[in-house]
């Protein structure tokens, strides 16, 4: 909508607001003498207010009828005469703009106090005036303002002078909202009279526009604001597709409207049958509205496989204005009763707000020809505020206000809605919203200029948000589009680098996943005392992050800490013993007695690594060797079912193999830098040396560490896996080939057995063609909990 002078917004307050009926003198009250004061001083020859003021004074007066006229005079003439003699490139003394700019805030709703600043806005950036003065005379609050929307001298900053003054306008407006609205409000006119300008200079503010001041707009909710502003870039940065824009419109609006009206009729008809008090008006799409409708059109193939054209339905959307809320519903009940409603349409934003504050019920149904009509239903307070946004709350400061959300005021005491404290609205801070406090604080973290303004424009771009929800209840708003990555962030720069993985709606998932709206979330950490350094992101994360605040976090972390190569030990260090408890027994010592082989060479297999006390069967092979296996496992199963006789054998009491019992050992984590250093270092420090190790590829940031040790005795195996563990990121530590019943909890199936592995089995053993399944030393991970389960002191064999 086009906001002109005089004329009131769709949705606003009108003479309705005005005196009533008149009553006798003797039965004024103090409020009706003061207004009938103010009539009578109006009446005398002396107008309060400069003529020019009039359109202004009568359009603020729609929705504040007891503003002070007199500031707003003072403020008139001090702008005039501040001023006197510059010209506009158009030509115009340059009095007009800043008067142009107060009708536009006037139009939307704002204050006496916003409309005084707008009239001095550009006073102090100007002219010879100073902010000392502007405060002397019209206090700091104006004062605060004029300085919020003050640009920055290119003498002082040069090529960054633009960026350093968006900046400074968002931290002003973190502590005034009316800040930014004074701005827009005065990029709009400078966008109204932009063809004054050169046609280089017509590009640069027109992208500036669309990159930062129209999304500025959306998120403070001033849709009117917002909607001429993208249709001026429009045609400023696209003028062949704004010229055909522009003719379809032309020529919908020559022809009689056949669809939309008759419906709003009808529909209106079949409201008042049913008791439901409501407006419904044809509601017009803006030409970038319908320049995006007819994209998506012509993207859709109709029947006959040609891109479809504009229909008459797109032009448009039906509004349906209520009284209550309960009243939406009733409204949307009648009209899936009686058309049919299209699935996947219906979107309540009346239940759940954008963070906006915009607030609608929007469904579409199917006419009897086969035509799709849109339809909004909202409130008449709810229509207010998706037209004006934060305006429509009312000035911040003022002291009778009602509160929203704890915040500032909802409406001023003079403002409309006053006293509307407690409607639906009552769920925001306005003059905060939480997209704000984000840029608000990483902007405090982007010193350099080009930084800053890159990361502006990329948090801006995101055309909506998204709300997810902790499992501890905490509500996140993040960007469309963010991963866990930004999640982990959004909670705190500490969690964000301590993160090692995430839960989705109950289930473990990747960091790169992209969350939806609604998602319950969970941000996994590593444990340990939170005074020691964290594991820290890995340089991937970068391609994860959609916000600025969490790509800073992370850019400022890996240039703090410069990749290290992880050190791998495979036993104690130089000086430092084994721990004491461990016994190393004499090597050479036969393992297992074989019945009626005495003296049999005995080899224990790769593949499941037997170790006392397992459960173990012995098979003859090649040479007159025997080959020991866990019972149950695969290989050995084969050999049985091929007809090799199993051997009765068991575990000699001090014997140990000649090269010590060598043992696999398989780690199941959430990927994260100096994961193998760390579990290297846990297994060392039990005093076992490794012998090799091996790491897949990590899917979707999950990765499987193989582990092959030597131990000093078998009884140490269950305080290696669990100290194993106890590593930040660790959810499962197996041995493969575990035998069947085994083990407390069965693992998430593995890949098929990796060459080396199967190479690592005896020769004579026939080849397995994949690795089962493994066995796990419990279900519920150390590494998340932070204990460990009782089953893990059983050992694997349970």
């Amino acid at each position: 909508m086009t906001i002109e002078a005089g004329q009131p917004l769709a949705g606003q307050p009108t003479s309705a607001r005005q005196a009533g009926p008149k009553r006798p003198l003797g039965g004024l009250g103090r409020a009706a003498l003061g207004r009938a004061g103010r009539a009578a001083l109006l009446a005398t020859d002396r107008p309060p207010v400069p003529d020019a003021l009039e359109p202004l004074v009568q359009a603020h007066r729609r929705h504040h009828p007891q503003a002070d006229l007199g500031l707003l005079g003072r403020a008139y003439r001090l702008a005039e005469a501040s001023h006197r003699g510059q010209k506009r490139k158009s030509g115009e003394p340059y009095i007009t703009h800043p008067l142009a700019v107060t009708m536009i805030l006037a139009q939307l709703g704002a204050g006496t106090t916003t409309l005084v600043a707008s009239l001095l806005h550009d006073t102090v950036e100007d002219t010879e005036l100073t902010l000392d003065q502007v405060s002397e005379g019209f206090g700091p609050e104006v004062a605060y303002l004029v300085d919020g929307v003050t640009k920055l001298e290119k003498v002082d900053f040069g090529a960054a002078a633009e960026a350093e003054t968006f900046r400074k306008m968002l931290v002003a407006t973190g502590d005034d909202v009316r800040v930014m609205v004074v701005k827009l409000a005065d990029r709009l006119h400078n966008m109204r009279t932009i063809r004054h300008m050169k046609p280089a200079s017509q590009v640069r503010i027109a992208k500036v526009t669309r990159d930062v001041l129209i999304p500025l707009a959306e998120r403070l909710g001033i849709q009117v604001l917002k909607a001429e502003l993208e249709d001026i870039v429009f045609a400023t940065l696209h003028p062949e597709e704004y010229a055909r824009a522009r003719a379809l419109v032309a020529g919908h609006e020559a022809e009689p409207d056949a669809l939309l009206a008759p419906f709003a009729r009808t529909l209106a008809r079949q409201l008042a049958e049913t008791g439901v008090a409501a407006e419904v008006t044809v509601r017009p799409r803006h030409l970038v509205s319908l320049h995006r409708v007819l994209l998506k059109r012509a993207a859709a193939r109709g029947r006959d496989g040609r891109p479809q054209g504009a229909q008459p339905a797109d032009f448009g959307r039906l509004l349906v204005v209520v009284e209550e809320n309960a009243d939406c519903y009733a409204v949307l009940g009648e009209l899936h009763t009686c058309w049919t409603p299209l699935p996947g349409e219906f979107k309540d934003f009346v239940a759940a707000p954008k963070f906006n504050l915009y607030q609608s019920l929007h469904t579409a149904v199917a006419l009897d020809g086969g035509a799709v009509v849109e339809v909004l239903v909202r409130t008449r307070r709810m229509h207010e505020v998706a037209e004006t946004g934060v305006v429509a709350l009312g000035d911040p400061k003022q002291p009778g206000a009602a509160a929203v959300g704890g915040g500032p005021s909802a409406a001023g005491a003079s403002g409309a809605g006053a006293g509307a404290g407690s409607d639906e609205l009552d769920r925001t801070d306005p003059a905060r919203p939480g997209w704000l406090s984000r840029l608000l604080e990483w902007q405090q973290e982007t010193p350099d200029p080009d930084a800053f303004w890159s990361a502006l424009t990329a948090d801006l771009a995101g055309d909506r948000e998204i709300t997810v929800v902790t499992e501890t209840g905490e509500t996140l708003q993040l960007r469309a589009g963010a991963s866990c990555v930004d999640a982990a962030y959004l909670l705190g720069e500490e969690t964000g680098h301590r993160c090692i993985g995430a839960r989705v709606n109950g289930r473990l998932t990747a960091l790169s996943t992209v969350l939806q709206d609604g998602d319950l979330l969970a941000v996994l950490t590593e444990n340990g005392p939170r005074a020691a350094e964290p594991s820290g992101p890995a340089p991937e994360w970068l391609a994860h992050a959609r916000t600025p605040a969490a790509r800073l976090a992370i850019e400022r972390w890996l240039a703090g800490h410069p990749t290290r190569l992880p050190v791998v030990r495979t036993g104690p260090s130089a000086g430092q013993p084994a721990p004491p408890a461990h016994r190393v027994a004499e090597r050479g010592t036969a393992p297992v007695a074989v019945e009626g082989r005495p003296g049999a060479p005995v080899r224990l297999a790769r593949c499941c690594t037997p170790v006392p006390p397992d459960e173990v069967s012995g098979f003859p092979i090649r040479g007159g060797a025997v080959a020991v296996h866990r019972t149950g496992c695969p290989a050995g199963e084969r050999m049985r079912a091929a007809g090799r006789g199993v051997l009765e054998i068991h575990w000699q009491p001090g014997g140990t193999p000649a090269s010590g019992y060598r043992v696999t050992l398989r780690a199941e984590a959430l990927n994260r830098p100096r994961l193998l250093a760390d579990l290297t270092a846990a297994i060392s420090g039990e005093g076992v040396g490794i012998v090799s190790a091996e790491v897949e590829p990590p899917q979707e940031l999950r990765v499987r560490h193989t582990y092959t040790v030597e131990l000093p005795e078998p009884a140490v195996l269950p305080a290696v896996m669990r100290a194993m563990l106890r590593v930040s990121g660790v959810y499962d530590v197996s041995r493969p080939h575990a035998p069947e019943g085994g083990g407390a909890v069965r693992a998430p199936a593995r890949a098929p057995e990796s060459a080396r592995a199967r190479e690592a089995g005896n020769k004579d053993d026939p080849p397995a063609p994949g690795v089962r399944p493994s066995w796990g030393m419990h279900g519920r991970s150390a590494a998340l909990t932070g204990h460990t389960s009782p089953s893990a002191t059983r050992g694997p064999e349970g």
